[in-house]
């Protein structure tokens, strides 16, 4: 029962730095991979994040595995994470730093290459992405767009442009 519960001060505050130094490692590594590693996953990419979140548990808790050690993993990265999202939302200019921008793929009916190679697609992963948008035609586009979270978003040529007052979730109406 001594090995499951472990409140030796000293080894759970190595695992807290372990965990925070695997943090930032990880997401460092992500930001570097791009966007389109984010929102298109093929089934090699969720093999490969099966096998990093094995291999990072071991360098998070090292030799203690015991049930207090895991837990204090668990909130460090839970609170981690939650002060780099509340420092995003109050730092100016921070947010963008942490999860980057939008970028333009096409733009009206045009292709932006230099944009296609930053970010790592083809002309048909971005073709795709008009076809499952109900556009069959570059032409028929006024914008496509690579968002943050990896989606493209899909702007016909043809839609009304319209400002909309829309509550952003956590932030209070202007006014």
């Amino acid at each position: 029962m001594d090995q499951v519960f472990n409140f030796d001060v000293a080894a759970l505050s190595i695992v807290a730095l372990r965990t925070l130094a695997v943090y930032v490692a990880l997401f460092v590594g992500l930001r570097l991979a791009g966007k389109r590693e984010l929102g298109q996953m093929t089934p090699f990419d969720l093999v490969v994040l099966l096998i990093v979140s094995n291999a990072v548990q071991n360098a998070m808790v090292g030799p203690d595995t015991s049930l207090t050690g895991g837990l204090v993993a668990a909130a460090t990265l839970l609170l981690v994470n939650r002060l780099v999202s509340l420092a995003g939302l109050r730092v100016p200019g921070l947010h963008q730093a942490l999860v980057g921008q939008p970028s333009l793929l096409l733009h009206d009916g045009q292709f932006v290459d230099a944009h296609l190679r930053r970010e790592g697609l083809t002309r048909e992963e971005v073709m795709q992405a008009l076809r499952e948008h109900g556009v069959a035609e570059p032409g028929q586009v006024k914008e496509a767009i690579l968002e943050v979270d990896g989606t493209i978003s899909v702007v016909p040529a043809d839609a009304a442009s319209s400002r909309t007052r829309r509550r952003l979730r956590g932030r209070k109406p202007l006014g």
